[in-house]
């Protein structure tokens, strides 16, 4: 195993912010990232950088870790007194901006997350969260697609399991700076609310999920629309060149439009069934649970909002966002809900 891929191991076996960052910070330079990028990315020190990786190279990835010993485990009279006067003076943060903050100005780690929660707590503050709703769904109706499903991965499964069919299912996410601050502690009375400065601060991503290999592939684009909506699609036939592409998707209107159905139309010609170049299925409305990649984007948005503190800026945002879905491998259980490819050991 290489460095890269022992560093891309250590960042997603991490919990440890502070261990990321080192991490992401050797990882970039190695990959061909200038310093400057870097410096500018995760907001850190041209020396950082330059001890970090030495560090690694010299001493291996381990070599990264945070050492605790030697922190106490406790506060101060007067520290306490400080640090709840700080936390009544934030509009909104999280569990580990308060651990960063314990850390670095006493050098305090508690043994115990309940011993953050109680400093919460006495600057009256709680965790707060907002609610979506999402839209009534046809249960009849998403029954009879599950199986519309089932029935057609289970007719082209040689196929599919030669490689001659590639099953790809495909989901826009898009995302907002203020989305990984989806949950934060705020003063108990008072609503948390996070402006969008600007138009730039948003970034739609298109995700296509193999479902016979389980690999994931992640492109950018400026927002869902028609036009990039082709374009991953001819990104997607790059990726599999001389398969025949099955997709899966949801039924936005730019996965149907005249112009969708014109570059189809050129593509397939005037094909059989049988013999489609491209394949496009919708999913049942209002029915998200059917498409896995849904989950995916739930588990890149929870990944970046553990280690938002690391972000200086949205551009930091996406590219975390992407670091750690785009070419990764998944494996949890609704990947398998159609019970047509072999279930994992």
């Amino acid at each position: 195993m290489n460095i890269i891929d022992k560093l891309n191991d250590f960042i997603n076996q991490t919990k440890e912010s502070k261990e990321i960052k080192r991490a992401l910070a050797v990882k970039m330079t190695l990959s061909g990232k200038s310093y400057h990028e870097v410096k500018e990315l995760l907001n850190v020190s041209h020396s950082f950088i330059s001890e970090w990786k030495n560090q690694a190279l010299f001493h291996g990835v381990e070599s990264l870790r945070l050492q605790y010993q030697g922190r106490q485990g406790y506060l101060k009279t007067v520290e306490k007194e400080k640090t709840i006067e700080w936390l009544r003076a934030q509009d909104y943060l999280r569990l580990s901006d308060l651990k960063n903050y314990l850390q670095e100005q006493y050098d305090v780690v508690f043994e115990s997350n309940q011993s953050y929660y109680n400093l919460f707590k006495e600057a009256g503050i709680s965790w707060k969260k907002t609610q979506k709703k999402n839209p009534a769904k046809n249960d009849e109706l998403v029954e009879v697609k599950r199986k519309e499903i089932e029935e057609f991965l289970a007719k082209w499964q040689p196929e599919i399991e030669t490689g001659k069919l590639t099953v790809f299912m495909i989901d826009e996410c898009h995302l907002l700076w203020g989305d990984i601050l989806g949950y934060a502690w705020g003063k108990t009375d008072e609503r948390i609310e996070i402006a969008i400065k600007n138009e730039k601060e948003r970034q739609t991503y298109y995700g296509a999920l193999d479902y016979k290999t389980k690999e994931f592939i992640v492109q950018e684009y400026e927002s869902g629309n028609t036009k990039n909506t082709i374009e991953f699609i001819k990104y997607l036939q790059k990726q599999r060149p001389g398969n025949k592409l099955a997709i899966f998707w949801d039924g936005a209107t730019y996965h149907n439009s005249q112009a969708d159905r014109e570059y189809l139309m050129t593509i397939n010609q005037y094909l059989s069934e049988e013999e489609l170049l491209i394949n496009c299925t919708r999913f049942a409305p209002n029915a998200p649970e059917q498409n896995p990649v849904e989950d995916i984007w739930l588990q890149t948005k929870n990944f970046s909002i553990t280690f938002y503190h690391l972000c200086s800026s949205f551009k930091v945002v996406k590219w975390l966002f992407k670091f750690f879905a785009d070419g990764q491998i998944f494996n949890f259980p609704k990947l398998f809900q159609y019970e047509i490819l072999p279930q994992p050991t």
